[in-house]
């Protein structure tokens, strides 16, 4: 059972990606899922996302023309089935390995 969708919306944040879903996925709680939105970057970020859901089967990635945040989180809601959802800015980390638990 997943407790927690974390859905984090990305557009060209190619720069900062790494560190934001390196911190989530060290965090403590296992029972997460990461759906990460590409919203038509141009960047890097889609290749960044392919990376680490080869090796993170929990992570998520959903492609799209750039469509806005707005649209990109709701996009990410509809696709989550954790119990709890967590919105994430790709410019974001988590402090700590604990902050879900």
């Amino acid at each position: 059972m997943i407790c927690i969708s974390v859905i984090i919306p990305i557009y060209n944040m190619g720069v900062y990606l790494e560190a934001c879903l390196q911190s989530v996925m060290d965090q403590t709680l296992k029972d997460i899922e990461v759906i990460c939105v590409n919203d038509g970057s141009t960047d890097h970020s889609l290749a960044i996302l392919q990376t680490y859901s080869s090796m993170y089967p929990n992570l998520i990635v959903l492609d799209q023309e750039n469509c806005g945040v707005g649209v990109s989180r709701n996009r990410g809601l509809s696709k989550a089935q954790g119990e709890f959802v967590a919105f994430m800015d790709a410019d974001d980390v988590y402090p700590t390995s604990d902050v879900l638990a």
